[in-house]
């Protein structure tokens, strides 16, 4: 009896709107392969910085360790030169790792 359309009936399609609708639809999944974090890529490169930070570790303390032990056997001076030269290897490791974590990302 009423002649008016429904007020909450849909639209009819518009040509427009449906051209606009696929164009945001490809912009979006562009967009997400763009964005798209490549797989493994972080904890590749914090498995990798990981790694060095326990590679200078170890190699400043056996380093420093086997430089003291080699001035000990050959000087004499059995404990110092052990002592003194790990001292030095933790010191030189450790100025590795800060060095290493104050680096910007490329």
């Amino acid at each position: 009896m009423n002649d008016e359309p429904d007020a909450r009936a849909p639209l009819g399609e518009d040509a427009r709107l449906d051209a606009l609708d696929e164009r945001l639809r490809v912009a979006r999944e562009q967009e997400e392969k763009r964005t798209r974090p490549v797989a493994g890529a972080e904890a590749d490169e914090s498995y990798r910085a990981g790694n060095r930070v326990l590679a200078d570790l170890l190699g400043g303390i056996v380093g420093g360790a086997f430089l003291g032990w080699v001035i000990d056997h050959f000087a004499g001076t059995t404990p110092w030169g052990l002592l003194v030269m790990m001292f030095f290897g933790i010191l030189v490791a450790f100025r590795n790792i800060i060095r290493m974590s104050n680096r910007r990302p490329d």
